[in-house]
């Protein structure tokens, strides 16, 4: 593989990015067996990369367990949703196979690299199955992280996930993509020729930072499109899809720990998404009438630890106010312990 440039967060932040042009190569396409760092690398440098065959079974049966959940779904009702596509949510609580795969061992790994730089605890942000049928237009190309109030290149706050449940081909609307883009100015955008359309067979996982320009290809085959899109955020974030009602506590009981901790029931930092003043995944132990009164515990020493290794970022463009040289007895503060972050921090 040829020499790649890491994607450094601090450096994004000010300034010193590596390059402003996409990459020119065809697809990165890897094997399932292909070490976690080199496809993090391969994602963290261009903005995607494809894993192959890595969960085929699992798509076969997901195909058929969601049949008459698609069946019941309706068409968008315009360019942007599709009138030739069907979005089905909470496909969580719809399939086993679902479930599964949002756990997956591979994706949590890269999960683990991409995002707990930057957060102490990563959520799943949204589940749902795109069906690109016959006929359909292609989608305009968006950035997932233009839900929130990000000018780009930001650090890696939403890694977006696509399993082919079908066959993906440029035919049939396999995904576009723009290769760098997420490494681009926020204003800019992308060219005709700059975009990429991602083949790959069933059971293959396209991985991409949610900054890159992608969006749903035309399908100008005979053929059906079907997509598993999960997203996974950064746990300070809101997520996009409700997953504490579209998986609330008699569901959610049912689910894996793992996943269940994965939705929200979980602390997302220190003190992020407390239920009085208590673990959240204890609501689903005990349930919230048998919580047992006591003294708070708003998060846990491994969220503590975790929290302390993130980076941190500036939002917007405001000077802080200059810190004065003096002397004196200070005050005691609570900074949750990220003192040794804040001053670890080069200046702008």
């Amino acid at each position: 593989m040829a020499s790649i440039v890491e994607r450094d967060t601090l450096s994004i932040i000010y300034g010193n990015l590596p390059r402003e042009t996409p990459v020119t190569h065809g697809l990165n396409i890897v094997a399932p067996e292909t070490p976690t760092n080199e496809v993090t690398e391969l994602l963290l440098h261009d903005g995607y990369v494809v894993i192959q065959d890595l969960a085929v079974s699992e798509a076969e049966a997901i195909r058929e367990e969601l049949i008459p959940h698609m069946d019941a779904t309706p068409y968008g009702e315009n360019e942007w949703l599709g009138q030739n596509t069907k979005r089905c949510g909470g496909v969580l609580r719809k399939s086993n196979g679902a479930r599964e795969l949002a756990i997956h061992p591979t994706v949590m790994a890269l999960a683990d690299h991409f995002l707990l730089p930057n957060c102490a605890r990563y959520q799943l942000n949204v589940a749902g199955v795109i069906q690109i049928e016959p006929g359909e237009g292609g989608q305009p190309l968006h950035r997932d992280t233009a839900l929130y109030p990000f000018r780009h290149p930001c650090p890696p706050i939403l890694m977006g996930t696509m399993w082919a449940i079908r066959d993906f081909t440029e035919a049939n609307g396999g995904t576009r993509l723009v290769p760098g883009s997420h490494m681009w100015k926020w204003d800019r955008e992308p060219f005709e020729d700059e975009v990429i359309s991602v083949e790959m067979p069933a059971g293959s996982l396209l991985i991409y930072d949610g900054s890159a320009w992608h969006g749903g290809g035309e399908n100008k085959s005979n053929a059906v499109r079907t997509g598993l899109a999960i997203q996974y955020s950064v746990g300070w974030l809101r997520q996009e899809e409700n997953q504490y009602l579209t998986n609330p506590p008699e569901v959610a009981r049912e689910y894996p720990e793992e996943l269940q901790r994965l939705i929200g029931y979980d602390f997302g930092g220190p003190f992020l998404g407390f239920v009085d003043g208590d673990d959240p995944y204890r609501v689903l132990e005990l349930g919230y009438d048998a919580l047992p009164r006591r003294a708070v515990h708003r998060s846990r020493p491994e969220i503590d630890a975790a929290a302390r290794r993130m980076s941190f970022f500036p939002l917007g463009t405001e000077e802080a106010i200059p810190t004065p040289e003096r002397e004196g007895q200070r005050v005691k503060t609570q900074l949750g312990g990220f003192e040794e972050a804040q001053q670890a921090l080069p200046d702008p």
